[in-house]
């Protein structure tokens, strides 16, 4: 993910405080014109400031979220788009990643609340390998993995973690005679839950925190509510927004069950920092907590 967030540009004309208050607002779910009609700022000057903070979030997560001992995963894609619905893609762009239907793949520790792996890309065999093969590098010891019951995370788990995983897919049954709807599936029948590798506990195999965070996500992020316009118009600033929403999820935001950080819960850091001070340091220091 890293190479697809690469940027090259200079933001001079603001100052920690600036930033800072345009962060705040981006955070909670506000579009981008929306952020700079609220801070009193141009359009482009939050525009040019997601590419820096991305970069700088993406970059500190990939550093931070390493030896991890978390216990129980549970792994999902949420759809969005981008440049425009897959139906609306002109004709010399269809095929291309970045234009119509893109995946975020998503893994979340069941017990921390922690998001220690995200990825943009397809819903394929391909990209459920570099997702998982990421899931894998970051986790220091043996784990519960559930997931629903998309088969290509089947081969992409026997060949990152081999045998030594404990791997559970959540099957869901739906009712076959009601019509399916253009956003909601047919009703839910029930859930079946099917062991596929080592010794899976029946009662961890769920995937109901991270379909949670599948709303955290919508709610947070302004380019994935459904029936907007504030859809992402490149793939780019959509894998920016993406970091710097989970790093303010991971580490300011504070779990209203755990009352403390996902990251202070997994051991990642034992400091909360407050908004403004945590939001300057992404900015001005890369270094680890």
């Amino acid at each position: 993910m890293l190479e697809l967030l690469k940027y090259n540009g200079v933001m001079n004309t603001l100052n920690n405080k600036q930033r800072a208050q345009l962060i705040a607002v981006l955070v909670e779910g506000n579009s981008l014109r929306a952020t700079a009609r609220i801070c009193d700022v141009a359009f482009n000057t939050v525009l040019k400031l997601i590419p820096q903070i991305g970069t700088v979030c993406a970059e500190y997560q990939d550093k931070a979220f390493r030896n991890l001992k978390c216990k129980r995963i549970q792994c999902d894609e949420i759809w969005s788009f981008c440049y425009a619905k897959q139906k609306n893609v002109p004709e010399d762009k269809r095929g291309l990643f970045g234009y119509g239907d893109v995946w975020t793949w998503v893994a979340m520790d069941a017990e921390t609340k922690l998001v220690p792996s995200f990825m943009v890309g397809n819903r394929d065999a391909q990209s459920a390998k570099m997702f998982i093969d990421d899931l894998a590098s970051r986790i220091a010891n043996r784990v519960q993995l559930t997931t629903d019951g998309n088969k290509v995370y089947l081969e992409a788990v026997e060949g990152a973690f081999g045998c030594e995983v404990d791997y559970a897919m959540l099957i869901k049954m739906y009712e076959s005679s009601q019509e399916v709807t253009r956003y909601s599936p047919a009703r839910c029948t029930g859930c079946k839950g099917t062991p596929i590798t080592g010794n899976p506990e029946f009662k961890y195999i769920s995937t109901s925190y991270i379909e949670r965070q599948n709303l955290t996500m919508r709610m947070g992020m302004r380019r994935f509510t459904r029936l907007t316009n504030a859809f992402s118009k490149k793939i780019e600033n959509h894998a920016f927004h993406l970091a710097l929403h989970y790093m303010y999820y991971n580490f300011v935001r504070i779990h209203k069950t755990l009352r403390m950080t996902p990251a202070m819960k997994a051991g990642v850091t034992i400091i909360f920092g407050r908004l403004k001070r945590s939001r300057g340091s992404w900015i001005q220091n890369e270094s680890l907590p």
